[in-house]
């Protein structure tokens, strides 16, 4: 596992030894009315997010660059103690590097070498960390741009292909997707027992079981 690679090498490090200072390259520059984020986000991970969008857009590389990201994405799920490993505070320059150098080949084409300055910013910056919650950040970003709005909907088990389908016409015909293209994403969670729990935007309709079932007994509880 990616993770394993790199945990053995951060551990053994000196808690004395103090990093040399690096040159922090600056993503955050005044852009164009046309290369500024599509929304405000906030936090460390959503102004790295905001700072690798608008660099994106200034190379007319926007789509690229999502698509390297979803690769980083899936690299995380793969190995979820990846993120535990990008945030020791021991990793060396040395590790860094190689760390860098690894992520970069779950990425492709990158032009202009946008994806490789990031993650050396980030790792200039110790902020490795947040790679995770900023590939998340920036696919908030990429579906307001294209004008999406997401339809998450999480069942007890995998839906097929043609519930969604029927699931996701039905949505796009209600108010709640107001004309724009949904992206739907699908979640697992067995906790609910059953039904659907259905999120389009910042609106929520909860059909599970395990939200009947709490309905009800909190009836017979007042009921007694």
């Amino acid at each position: 596992m990616f993770a394993a690679r790199f945990a053995r090498s951060a551990a053994a490090r000196a808690s004395s030894a103090t990093a040399p200072r690096v040159a922090v390259r600056s993503y955050a520059q005044a852009a164009a009315p046309s290369t500024k984020p599509p929304v405000a986000l906030f936090g460390v991970d959503g102004t790295y997010a905001s700072a690798l969008y608008t660099a994106a857009a200034k190379t007319s590389s926007l789509e690229p660059t999502a698509k390297a990201l979803e690769s980083l994405a899936a690299v995380f799920k793969r190995d979820p103690k990846l993120t535990q490993v990008l945030s020791s505070p021991s990793l060396s320059p040395a590790d860094k590097k190689a760390i860098v150098a690894e992520l970069q080949k779950n990425v492709g084409a990158d032009k202009d070498g946008l994806i490789k300055n990031f993650l050396e910013t980030l790792a200039e910056n110790n902020r490795l960390g947040v790679l995770e919650p900023v590939t998340e950040k920036f696919t908030a970003l990429m579906s307001a741009y294209r004008g999406e709005v997401e339809l998450n909907v999480t069942s007890a088990a995998p839906l097929d292909n043609k519930v969604l389908s029927r699931l996701e016409a039905a949505v796009s015909k209600s108010p709640l997707a107001q004309g724009k293209k949904l992206k739907v994403v699908t979640k697992v969670n067995p906790d609910i027992k059953g039904g659907l729990v259905v999120e389009v935007g910042d609106r929520t309709i909860d059909l599970s079981v395990s939200s009947k079932i709490a309905r009800l007994n909190k009836l017979l509880q007042d009921a007694l």
